[in-house]
């Protein structure tokens, strides 16, 4: 083990896939001046180093001169910052004025943390909340580092494929979607060690049987990843996923691991006046 090294799971790994959707939703949209101006802000949030207008307008398939036109109303919205020495972009803090109220709406990241950093200590795991936006994709609220000597680092905002690594797997599992829809979103996922659909598939029925997903490496050679399904009144909306090197899991008693995961993600779902149960 290597002191002091730091893994990023983050949106990275998909950025092609991700600038490819964001441009085709552009492509088609009926209102091209928003759909411009989120692509502009989702695509900035996902670099970690500032860009120009002609690498933007790119990526996003659009004319350098709308581009342009974007980031200056964006610029003066105080949502994007720029560079005059390097004549670059990147976001900038007004966008936390927009998530302001939906923070206050969603108690999920509040009531988790607690719970997470204790699990984190205890197993030296790191552990995440993700919020479910459908079949679209999950997003990282909440995050606990692991204390051990490789650090496993979630940041809060990355976005996922819905249906990716063990949080897909609930998802598949309890989120009340038709099998074709799976299959049709599963073509494009992308996995460091890929798996079959049908094999997929009877791993999701694993994880409606016991209440909790994995995956063993799938998604991230390496590393496991096990998810636990919250619920909101009734309805699928967060997962807590705990990640660890793979041999430091099985180690670690992963079986007591899962139990407490499940046990806090209900505990979660009843504070969050859900049902504890899907019906």
């Amino acid at each position: 083990m290597v002191k002091g090294t730091v893994l990023e799971l983050r949106r990275g790994r998909n950025l092609p896939a991700i600038d490819r959707q964001l441009a085709k939703a552009v492509e088609s949209s009926q209102a091209p001046a928003i759909s411009r101006a989120v692509a502009v802000l989702r695509l900035l949030g996902s670099r970690d180093e500032p860009l120009g207008v002609n690498s933007i307008a790119r990526e996003l398939g659009i004319a350098p001169s709308s581009c342009l036109y974007v980031l200056r109303a964006l610029l003066a919205e105080e949502l994007v910052s720029f560079d005059s020495e390097t004549k670059r972009y990147s976001q900038e803090v007004g966008v936390l004025t927009l998530a302001r109220q939906w923070l206050r709406r969603d108690r999920f990241a509040e009531l988790a943390q607690p719970a997470m950093d204790q699990i984190s200590r205890d197993f030296r795991v790191t552990v995440a909340g993700m919020h479910i936006v459908g079949l679209q994709h999950i997003v990282a609220v909440a995050a606990s580092q692991s204390r051990s000597g490789v650090q496993l680092s979630i940041q809060i905002g990355s976005r996922f494929p819905a249906l990716i690594s063990a949080t897909g797997r609930c998802v598949a599992a309890f989120g009340g979607h038709s099998e074709a829809e799976l299959a049709t979103r599963f073509q494009g996922l992308r996995w460091d060690e890929p798996l079959t659909f049908d094999r997929w598939m009877a791993q999701v029925a694993q994880t409606r049987v016991q209440g909790y997903a994995v995956d063993e490496g799938n998604y991230m050679s390496g590393l496991t990843v096990l998810g636990a399904p919250v619920w909101t009144r009734g309805k699928l909306s967060h997962a807590l996923v705990a990640v660890g090197l793979g041999g430091a899991i099985k180690r670690g008693n992963s079986s007591r691991l899962s139990k407490t995961l499940v046990s806090t993600a209900k505990a979660l779902t009843a504070q969050l006046h859900g049902e504890i149960e899907p019906r």
